[in-house]
């Protein structure tokens, strides 16, 4: 199928957990970093939003694939037909290549996370146990560590080993942190074994969820609760395995990162204090958590 017709939608607003390009990063790295991070947000956006068919989502990827190509050679001609349809996206982006040497191995990497969100929600698929979810994770959430690190100058191989704990981590708290908002979507990010082992059964709630999308998500009881738990405890693992990263990142980005690691830590706490009853409940971060998270990174 074609890419569609006409101007795409107007942007959609996002909630967002953690702080994206503020002024703490610093003031030359503001735009590439905001490039980035609009390149990740209008692919998901075509993977995800919207009540577009699995097969126009993979087509207009495919075109959004293209245009990256095409970012990928240089500034953009004045007539690059992909790229024309995102010039807000493209135009930023293939200037943060050209001027920072950019790993565009790692933005390919992100639209295989897409395109892979995609086939799962239409198939109904699951994963297996956390490996498999691990290694979604690899293309999904690491590359933008590994792309921001690239910024700052920092490749030493422990420091990317800590980026990908922190950003795997940042990820699946995203998941655990609204399960009945995906599972309503067709998206089921509970690791098959975990389900087994706690008698979770997310393929039941998934169905009930899409086929009836206006009513609550019934059956939240001990076992929806306990994979919650579990699957949280293992965010905040692979979290504190990384959070050492803070002191290798120089300047204000550092604090940057530790507000980041803060945020998603707390997001945890909240999760552990409604004992992982997060399906009828979204833990948020409010005005009122930025003194603790505050006073947390300095003590990091």
């Amino acid at each position: 199928m074609p890419p569609s017709a006409g101007p795409d939608p107007a942007p959609i607003a996002h909630y967002e957990n953690f702080p994206v390009a503020s002024w703490l990063c610093p003031r030359h790295l503001r735009a590439p970093i905001a490039a980035i991070y609009h390149f990740a947000r209008t692919a998901d956006d075509l993977a995800d939003e919207g009540v577009a068919s699995p097969e126009q989502r993979l087509a207009d990827l495919a075109a959004y694939r293209r245009a990256l190509h095409q970012a990928c050679q240089g500034p953009m001609p004045a007539q690059a037909k992909e790229a024309d349809r995102w010039p807000q996206v493209f135009g930023p982006l293939s200037r943060a290549i050209a001027e920072f040497a950019l790993p565009t191995h790692l933005l390919h990497a992100l639209l295989d996370a897409f395109e892979h969100d995609v086939h799962m929600t239409r198939d109904g698929g699951d994963y297996p146990d956390m490996a498999a979810l691990l290694a979604y994770c690899t293309k999904s959430a690491n590359p933008v560590g590994r792309l921001l690190l690239h910024l700052y100058g920092v490749q030493d191989a422990r420091s990317l080993q800590r980026s990908d704990a922190v950003c795997t981590a940042l990820q699946l708290i995203n998941f655990w942190q609204d399960p009945s908002r995906d599972l309503a979507n067709g998206r089921n990010y509970f690791p098959r074994d975990g389900c087994a082992s706690t008698g979770f059964d997310a393929h039941a709630l998934m169905q009930q969820a899409t086929a009836h999308p206006h009513r609550p998500v019934a059956g939240s009881g001990s076992s929806a609760h306990a994979i919650v738990r579990l699957c949280a405890a293992d965010a905040r693992a692979r979290m504190e395995q990384g959070q050492a990263l803070v002191h290798r990142i120089p300047g204000r980005a550092g604090w940057e990162l530790r507000l980041v690691v803060q945020g998603g830590l707390r997001v945890l706490d909240k999760i552990e204090a409604l004992g992982g009853a997060v399906l009828h409940t979204r833990p948020r971060l409010h005005w009122w958590d930025a003194p603790r998270m505050a006073w947390r990174a300095l003590c990091m």
